[in-house]
């Protein structure tokens, strides 16, 4: 499986925002862990909007 840069880099950030928020829950601070955890789609979001804004791009429709 290829990723590109970008999706390699949306991705990452996924990942460490998820896992910066099961840290932060285990040390007690639930609600902060909560609201780092409501990253992760955010972020995933953002990756799919940028990959159809690119794929869009390449095929001339913008």
């Amino acid at each position: 499986m290829n990723l590109s840069r970008s999706e390699f880099l949306f991705n990452t950030a996924a990942i460490l925002s998820l896992l910066a928020s099961i840290a932060i829950w285990f040390a007690g601070y639930r609600e902060a862990a909560i609201f780092i955890g409501l990253w992760v789609p955010s972020i995933l979001a953002w990756m799919n909007f940028a990959a159809i804004k690119e794929n869009r791009k390449h095929r001339g429709e913008e």
